[in-house]
């Protein structure tokens, strides 16, 4: 008979990475390329049609775009989320969530929501700290520059 520390380490480690990506930057890129190493298989978990934003895309537009941003990425999946995001973790078998940190506010809120989620699932929670280069971008920045019509091209991630 196994124990639980042999179950464990044979498991496949799985993290969830969570967000509406509306729209999927390139600040989401390198938290996810950033955190590819860290598990066998990360799922990106994107918020499914419950939350209505003005002009915000379908979740399945949404999660087209990721998944063939990673089609070559076999470790990756991409799936619609609905609830808490400890729920979807549980659903997907993950240990960890990871999130993306650009700021001491980003910080702040995700560790609050770090220890309420390990409280309600001992779910952890993995910080990766944004690039410098890429600190100032995040998705309503760049809903904001094309409402103005502005080429926002260099803030979203292109196929490899």
């Amino acid at each position: 008979m196994r124990n639980e520390n042999e179950e464990m380490r044979n498991a496949v480690r799985t993290g969830i990475f969570v967000g509406s990506f509306n729209p999927f930057t390139v600040g989401h890129d390198s938290i996810v390329r950033r955190a590819l190493p860290l598990f066998d298989r990360l799922v990106i978990g994107v918020v499914g049609d419950q939350v209505h934003k003005p002009g915000m895309p379908s979740a399945d537009e949404r999660i087209r775009v990721i998944r063939d941003l990673y089609a070559g990425e076999s470790c990756i999946e991409v799936k619609p989320y609905y609830g808490l995001a400890v729920d979807f973790a549980r659903a997907e078998n993950a240990r960890f969530i990871v999130k993306g940190v650009r700021s001491v506010k980003d910080f702040e809120y995700e560790r609050e929501q770090a220890d309420i989620n390990r409280q309600l699932s001992g779910v952890e929670t993995i910080l990766l700290f944004a690039e410098p280069h890429l600190s100032s971008i995040s998705s309503s920045m760049v809903r904001e520059l094309q409402h103005f019509g502005a080429d926002v091209s260099a803030f979203l991630p292109k196929s490899k």
